[in-house]
């Protein structure tokens, strides 16, 4: 578990944080998300000891951070940056497995868990082990990246802005790749973006921030919901698509087009359509005068693909 108890930042007469009280559990997918300057990725280098609170104080399983030994601190920790950060000259099984290395972890050993990572994300280890970074693709040296972030089996990974530089396929495919093994390996993952969908898409819970304070902490349901304050309102807007919504699940391609007659049940919420599949195994319901239908195993894969974490 992390906690943040009345943790404060300066620089100079700059206030970068205020107050800030807030707990992340154990095997947790959390995101800190808001605008640039808001002090999110503060908070996430507070977490590895590139950043020391002016005031207050940060727990990491029930100890404070600053009374770590930095580097054994940053041994037990993944850290995913913008770019891949990959070593030039090093191929991408020593990239991988440099914190198994500077562990003390046998050769043998490090070359059996870079396989098994590289097999995990779909990288063939008799193809790929031995490649430089420079003959990988961006999409590749992401993908390498988030598994030497969990070569040591690590509590914790901070990912900051991770796939802000990558295209909306390869950022797509790099969100499914973290939901994916979070749901197999359940490390705790603490997630920095600016990107409202990439939020609401990735987090278990989030937390906004805006000039150094949060704003509101909930899962993506309730902060869509229930917005605390005008600025969280505003910031994710009643227009920001999100994947429990109807028009999203008709945008999907999940639901199957049928003749629209009158006796279709009418549906104008994600959660009763939702609901009506507890009891039945497919519904035929109209939505905006169009018909459609949709089968449990249908939502249960749509829940899979866009729900994450959820």
């Amino acid at each position: 578990m992390i906690t943040y108890k009345n943790v404060g930042m300066k620089y100079d007469n700059n206030t970068i944080l205020h107050d800030i009280n807030l707990t992340i559990n154990d095997e947790e997918l959390f995101v800190l998300v808001g605008p640039s300057g808001s002090g999110k990725t503060t908070l996430l280098r507070m977490l590895n000891q590139l950043t020391v609170p002016t005031s207050g104080d940060v727990y990491f399983a029930d100890k404070k951070i600053k009374d770590y030994d930095v580097q054994k601190l940053r041994l037990d920790m993944g850290y995913v940056l913008q770019d891949s950060s990959l070593f030039p000259n090093l191929n991408v099984e020593d990239n991988i497995t440099i914190q198994l290395e500077q562990k003390g972890v046998s050769k043998a050993k490090r070359h059996q868990r870079a396989a098994e990572l590289l097999e995990s994300v779909e990288l063939d280890p008799k193809k790929y082990a031995k490649r430089m970074p420079d003959e990988l693709s961006g999409g590749q040296q992401q993908r390498v990246a988030i598994i030497r972030a969990l070569a040591t089996s690590p509590r914790l990974v901070l990912m900051d802005e991770s796939f802000s530089a990558l295209d909306p396929v390869l950022r797509r495919k790099s969100q499914d790749l973290v939901l994916k093994l979070h749901r197999k390996y359940k490390t705790m993952v603490v997630f920095v973006t600016h990107d409202m969908q990439e939020a609401l898409r990735m987090g278990q819970r989030i937390a906004i921030l805006n000039k150094g304070e949060i704003q509101q902490v909930g899962t993506p349901h309730d902060i869509m919901q229930h917005p605390a304050n005008d600025f969280v309102r505003q910031f994710f807007g009643v227009k920001t698509p999100h994947w429990w919504s109807m028009d999203f699940l008709v945008d999907s391609g999940v639901l199957e087009k049928i003749e629209f007659h009158d006796d279709l049940i009418k549906i104008d919420k994600f959660d009763k359509l939702v609901n009506l599949l507890k009891s039945a195994t497919s519904v035929d319901f109209q939505y905006q005068g169009k018909g459609y239908s949709l089968t449990v195993p249908q939502l249960l894969a749509y829940f899979e693909r866009e729900g994450g974490n959820q």
